[in-house]
């Protein structure tokens, strides 16, 4: 079954990729660690929650891939194939599946309460730092120059954005409910979402 794009969805995948990018280096000049501080997940549960597991997912997927290119809208301006070998890389790879998640939590429910909003959203922040803070752990031993830095540092660097996290997946989750219907993406769409 070939699944073309409505004009809409291109837009909104296009929007949430710009978002991730604003996100990315409003606050990024705070770094914890080698862990900088961003708004990234915040977008990036909007983009599943709103636009659903599909959408939200290739929304993160064409963000990654513009900012692997080479343009710099990575955190702190950085792009470029480079950023494969980051300690942050898993937090980008992260945000794909974040996405996709947190839509088919959306899309599985019947009742579009607040509570599976934050089930979702709370979902794809668990996948971020599961999948983010491994890969870090595992670069900062396998791949980075310098002393090795065991996993309780790695995990304890994510404490001071956790709070951070924890505050805007609340909003998240209560900003997606309240504008949920708002979203209105074309029909073949919406099948897709019920389904």
């Amino acid at each position: 079954m070939k699944r073309s794009f409505h004009t809409k969805q291109l837009v909104y995948i296009a929007m949430f990729a710009a978002l991730m990018t604003i996100g990315a280096n409003l606050t990024s000049f705070l770094v914890i660690g080698s862990v900088p501080i961003t708004l990234q997940p915040f977008f990036a549960m909007l983009a599943g929650a709103l636009l659903g597991k599909r959408l939200g997912s290739i929304s993160m997927l064409v963000y990654i891939l513009i900012g692997l290119v080479g343009f710099p809208v990575f955190a702190q301006f950085r792009g470029g194939l480079s950023t494969f070998v980051s300690p942050t890389f898993g937090f980008l790879l992260s945000f794909i599946i974040l996405a996709f998640v947190a839509g088919w939590i959306i899309e599985k429910s019947k009742e579009k309460k607040l509570s599976t909003f934050f089930i979702a959203c709370f979902t794809g922040l668990f996948i971020n730092y599961l999948i983010g803070t491994n890969y870090m752990y595992a670069n900062l031993n396998l791949i980075a120059d310098g002393e090795a830095v065991n996993y309780q540092t790695v995990w304890a660097w994510m404490a001071a954005p956790f709070i951070k996290d924890f505050i805007f997946t609340c909003f998240a989750a209560i900003l997606a409910k309240r504008i949920y219907k708002i979203v209105d993406l074309p029909k073949a769409e919406q099948k897709n979402k019920v389904a």
